[in-house]
């Protein structure tokens, strides 16, 4: 069965040609461990995560990288503007040193990386450090300085956009459109160009390598190139990333990469659209985010975001609101009771036909440029259907959970049996809390705390624990 996916460069649903048989090399963005990620930053991932199951749904082998940006990425996301990393320093009070610079990078990377977990997402087969691949990007930067396609100001290196036939390709922009996008560089010859690799700035660097042209450190835009291609080679399937990388960051990837090389460097770009909220774009710029561990706090469960994020196109903006995660976390709920039920009993009608039929259905709309609003809705629809057994349900909604990642096998009732008299007392409890006597209910809770019973409250209803 073909796989269509929308390639940014092309504006069209592609089918994917692998460049190898039966492979598929991924390449995503991935973060600049300054900060927490927040949850529309985790969006994007998600998508990446969807997209690589549904390679290895298909019978693919799978590569995946995703670069961690610990040194490099300036808070204009070009070429002014202070190392987010340093910055970082400052605002958490540690000293301006390479040890404290990299300390707080792993301290933030170990951060996403128990995202990953929370969000059930398949860790990569790279993770790709830029402070450990440096000698690869001067390398890189010399295959470009070869080619006739930069020149030496104010002691950095910097891409000479004018030499690049097709510039902008990816984003479709001229350069004049471009040229409001950047802060004016007395350096440059034209205000589009961008530093491949650093030895003076108006701010303080704290890590810095020997190079060619003297000692300093790479643009934010040369690791990725560097990175991908040691990973996947100077040729490869997929570069995934969020929509806000298109203009500038993805364009001067493209750039340099087919620069030093001379041939075309990716052959798909897939970009995920922004999780927003009713003043705009979530973004850790303006304050305006949330992380995992705050939904968490809030009792959600990290997979009712990640069920929401299924509810709507990659390719579309996914409204975030309170409103929003606890209609996922009711619909995450009921699946699992439903899920929980099926278990119980797995009967089998013995229907193939019935069971190939939905398998083909979620099959067709994953491969349909990863159109899982309508591979989620086969979820219901099997749940639905009193001509399958619920053998058949619960190992077809295994089955599609090998996309979805919401841990369908898994699902158990967490729920511990307890004596009558303890059901009843809680039972009083959820009585009290309805009419709002919250004396009567908490004096119930302390009750049954002496008794060893721990209740929680949370959206899905109240669960107990023993001590």
């Amino acid at each position: 069965m073909d796989i269509r996916l929308y390639n940014t460069m092309t504006r069209l649903a592609d089918i994917f040609t692998p460049i190898k048989k039966g492979e598929a090399g991924i390449y995503a963005c991935g973060p600049t461990v300054y900060w927490y990620q927040h949850i529309g930053n985790l969006r994007t991932y998600i998508f990446e995560d969807v997209l690589k199951r549904m390679f290895l749904y298909n019978g693919y082998k799978v590569k995946h990288v995703i670069n961690v940006t610990d040194v490099g990425h300036l808070t204009s996301d070009a070429d002014v503007g202070e190392d987010k990393l340093v910055k970082a320093l400052k605002r958490e009070n540690l000293p301006l040193t390479a040890e404290a610079m990299l300390k707080l990078s792993d301290k933030y990377f170990d951060e996403f990386k128990r995202d990953f977990e929370r969000l059930n997402i398949l860790l990569p087969d790279v993770w790709s450090k830029a402070t450990e691949h440096i000698k690869e990007m001067i390398e890189l930067v010399k295959r470009i300085e070869k080619n006739g396609y930069t020149y030496s100001s104010g002691g950095n290196i910097y891409f000479d956009v004018s030499k690049f036939k097709d510039y902008g390709k990816l984003a479709r922009l001229r350069l004049e459109e471009m040229q409001a996008r950047v802060e004016a560089d007395v350096e440059k010859k034209n205000q589009y160009d961008f530093v491949l690799w650093f030895t003076k700035s108006r701010y303080k660097q704290i890590m810095m390598w020997d190079s060619p042209w003297g000692k300093g450190w790479p643009g934010w835009h040369l690791e990725c190139s560097a990175m991908s291609m040691k990973y996947l080679g100077e040729h490869f399937d997929i570069h995934c990333g969020g929509k806000e990388h298109i203009p500038i960051h993805h364009t001067n990837e493209i750039a340099q990469s087919e620069a030093a090389t001379g041939k075309k460097w990716v052959n798909c770009w897939l970009h995920a659209e922004w999780l927003v909220l009713k003043e705009g774009k979530m973004a850790k710029s303006k304050g305006t985010f949330f992380k995992v561990a705050d939904l968490i706090e809030k009792r959600y469960n990290p997979l009712a975001y990640r069920y929401l994020c299924l509810t709507a196109h990659y390719r579309t903006p996914l409204s975030f609101s309170w409103e929003a995660i606890t209609a996922a976390q009711k619909a995450y709920n009921r699946l699992k009771e439903n899920v929980i039920t099926l278990k119980k009993d797995l009967t089998s009608s013995g229907d193939g036909q019935k069971f190939d039929f939905y398998k083909e259905k979620f099959h067709k709309a994953i491969n349909n440029d990863l159109d899982m609003p309508k591979a989620l809705s086969q979820i219901w629809a099997v749940l639905k259907d009193d001509t399958l057994g619920n053998k058949e349900k619960f190992e077809l909604l295994v089955d599609f959970d090998r996309v979805f990642g919401l841990n369908i096998e898994k699902m158990e009732d967490e729920r511990i049996d307890l004596p009558q008299d303890i059901m009843d007392k809680i039972q009083e409890r959820e009585k009290a809390r309805q009419e709002k006597d919250w004396t009567r209910a908490d004096e119930i809770r302390d009750q049954l705390a002496k008794e060893g019973i721990i209740l929680k409250d949370t959206p899905e209803g109240v669960k107990w624990e023993k001590k």
